[in-house]
């Protein structure tokens, strides 16, 4: 797998949004709300942050994991995209 697969994770996202199949771990976290999925980037946010720390790389891969799929769910749920902070990225990167 590669960075592509994150265009790939963003369309099965807006399915299970759009969808919300019951066995779906998305759709039932983004039926908690937006400051549920705001809570959970928090937390990803901070696990990171301490498996960093502590300095194991597959800690840090897991937390980043989660932490970047919690992102795009809550992105999602704003209506925005992975595609669109990597616009901002790329505009940043241009000026």
């Amino acid at each position: 797998m590669t960075v592509n697969f994150l265009a790939e994770l963003d369309d099965i996202i807006s399915d299970r949004l759009t969808d919300r199949p019951e066995s779906s771990y998305t759709a039932k976290l983004a039926a908690e709300g937006i400051t549920r999925l705001a809570q959970k980037v928090g937390e990803e946010g901070v696990e990171m942050a301490l498996a960093a720390v502590a300095g194991d790389r597959q800690s840090q891969l897991d937390e980043a994991a989660d932490l970047i799929f919690h992102l795009m769910v809550l992105l999602k749920a704003k209506g925005l995209s992975v595609h669109d902070v990597a616009e901002v990225l790329e505009a940043r990167h241009r000026s």
